[in-house]
């Protein structure tokens, strides 16, 4: 992208945030693909968001919030607009038996403050590679348990500029989703409500739920996580594998020998060549078993012109 094509974001305006500009996004996704930001900003403070969001949207710009960009395809046309990463948001707090976590803090870093403070009810996220923040907005879930399932209330930032705080019954949690995919609200920090449990039992579920994790996923190689939704009925993996499309190759994309619910980057892959090989897949499916697959990894950005 030429430097007079870069949209003018009012950088000058807010000297104290770091801005990168034209920055390519594979640096930051589990994939490694993806184009770039027109402008990637790293606030610091919840202040220095919600000056980033305000002066964004009264110059009519787009706003997108990536989180950890691990349950995330970026195609390769990049986004437009101002792009927002949070890993400065990382702070995990205890109190009683609930754990509040910001929203750039990582799943995997909750569950271990949950554990030291002898918290049961979030082991499922052991190895969750996601944000907290991206975690609430999805819903994310593994080994039976979701986000919803600890749950307890979120600090969010509407669209307007407000900041207020929702409640379980707020975020209308279904699989993979919250009311923040539709509202346009970005979480700044949730927390959870825990029980009381015993430290080494605790940490032995999250060992054995970790293992369970490098046994079965292909950790070896970037990758997104889970593409699709699991199918009512269906379990997505052996579907695939019925196909015939394990180990398939589209340019440096591959359908995991390990996981065929995963999609990994064997190759210096594009995020083209993950979107032709979910199409192929979800082609594929469809024709033989009459199965819808949607995608459960979040797809965003604009193809390449």
């Amino acid at each position: 992208m030429k430097d007079d094509e870069i949209l003018k974001f009012p950088i000058e305006k807010l000297p104290n945030i770091e801005f990168k500009t034209d920055e390519p996004l594979s640096k930051y996704t589990f994939t490694k693909t993806g184009g770039n930001a027109d402008v990637l900003a790293f606030p610091k403070t919840r202040e220095e968001l919600v000056e980033i969001v305000n002066t964004a949207r009264s110059n009519n710009i787009d706003v997108t919030i990536v989180g950890n960009a691990s349950n995330l395809i970026i195609k390769d046309g990049g986004i437009r607009g101002i792009v927002i990463i949070l890993p400065n948001f990382k702070k995990i707090r205890v109190d009683g038996n609930k754990v509040t976590a910001e929203a750039g803090a990582t799943i995997i870093d909750t569950t271990i403050a949950a554990q030291k403070a002898s918290l049961t009810g979030i082991e499922f996220a052991a190895g969750i590679p996601g944000s907290v923040g991206g975690a609430v907005f999805m819903n994310a879930g593994a080994y039976g348990g979701e986000i919803k399932d600890a749950f307890e209330s979120a600090e969010v930032l509407l669209p307007d500029g407000k900041i207020v705080t929702l409640n379980h019954d707020d975020m209308n949690f279904s699989y993979r989703h919250s009311t923040v995919q539709d509202d346009g609200g970005i979480v700044i920090s949730a927390t959870f409500a825990l029980q009381p449990g015993d430290g080494a039992k605790i940490q032995a579920e999250m060992d054995r739920l970790n293992k369970l994790r490098r046994d079965k996923q292909p950790l070896e190689y970037p990758s997104c996580g889970s593409v699709f939704k699991r199918p009512t009925g269906h379990f997505t993996g052996p579907l695939i594998i019925k196909a015939g499309l394990q180990g398939h190759i589209v340019g440096g994309a591959q359908v995991s020998m390990k996981h065929a619910g995963f999609i990994v980057n064997i190759n210096h892959a594009t995020a083209t060549d993950y979107m032709n090989l979910i199409h192929l897949i979800q082609r594929t499916i469809k024709e033989q078993f009459d199965i819808d697959l949607e995608t459960e990894v979040r797809i965003i950005g604009e193809d390449v012109k």
